[in-house]
């Protein structure tokens, strides 16, 4: 079992445990409640809520990225989330901005976001890197290999925990190469996307062999489809997005215990007691 306290983020909360990101889906479409919070009051009222659980940090997107979704125009998906973005740091909340856009980057950290979450590791746009080196805001770099619409052709792999910390690496690379301070990068294995169900539980079983790329690990896993796949009923029905997130938190505490950085959740207050758990497990002496 990984012991260690995970690597920090220059630039985000330190608390001592694995981080809670909380997610703020401002789309129509989004696998994880339907379109719940696409309209804005009810987005900032739910990021407010979350914030109330004890979310460490607010993940705010624009642009759904479930299999098959099509993706909004830029100038849709800033009018989408800025407000949010908005909203939510006056509020004392830290945001993180979800997008594969360098120029909603830009706009979200001009709202006050303090980072952000690329699912794309820089391929989505060749300009990127270098816009988030420009901003001097830390990095969420995420394994990647293409667009919603087509993601899951590309799901094919030998060994897809040895090929996906290779590309992983070369994303490394190349954020650094942009002129991404080291301390402010971190890495996200990608579940879910162009990955089959097997595929999620390889990365997550062996999750600790992700620790030699030598950046703070995020791990996305909630309510996702191979956690509805293995929660079916006896008719092989899946369990629903909305009631999967008893195993979610159970994902959340054995990452922290694999020594993740930071668990993305849709439900804040079950993860934050399950990395709260973890944490004490792994201390020598009592708080």
């Amino acid at each position: 079992m990984y012991s260690a306290p995970p690597h920090w983020v220059e630039g985000l909360p330190q608390p001592g445990r694995c981080l809670v990101m909380g997610v703020v889906n401002v789309t129509p479409d989004s696998f994880s409640d339907g379109g719940r919070w696409f309209e804005r009051p009810a987005a900032i009222e739910h990021g407010l809520a979350l914030l109330a659980e004890g979310a460490d940090v607010i993940d705010v997107g624009g642009e759904s990225t479930r299999p098959g979704a099509e993706r909004p125009s830029a100038e849709e998906e800033m009018s989408r989330t800025i407000p949010v973005v908005e909203a939510l740091t006056a509020a004392g909340a830290v945001v993180t901005i979800d997008t594969m856009r360098p120029a909603v980057a830009r706009a979200a950290v001009q709202a006050g976001a303090v980072a952000v979450n690329d699912v794309s590791g820089g391929l989505g746009d060749d300009e990127m890197l270098a816009a988030v080196a420009e901003l001097e805001t830390p990095y969420i770099c995420m394994h990647w290999r293409g667009h919603s619409a087509h993601m899951q052709d590309q799901a094919r792999y030998d060994d897809v925990v040895a090929e996906v910390a290779g590309q992983l690496a070369a994303r490394i690379q190349a954020s650094l190469a942009a002129g991404i301070a080291p301390g402010r990068l971190a890495i996200d294995p990608g579940l879910g996307f162009a990955k089959t169900g097997e595929h999620n539980w390889s990365l997550l079983r062996r999750l600790e062999s992700l620790h030699t790329l030598g950046h703070p690990i995020l791990v996305g896993a909630s309510r996702k489809t191979f956690l509805g796949a293995l929660l079916a009923d006896e008719s092989g029905d899946p369990r629903p997005a909305l009631e999967r997130d008893a195993a979610s938190a159970a994902l959340s505490v054995l990452a922290a215990l694999c020594g993740a950085w930071c668990v993305r959740v849709h439900d804040v207050r079950r993860s934050i007691d399950a990395v709260r758990v973890a944490s004490r497990w792994v201390k020598q002496e009592a708080p």
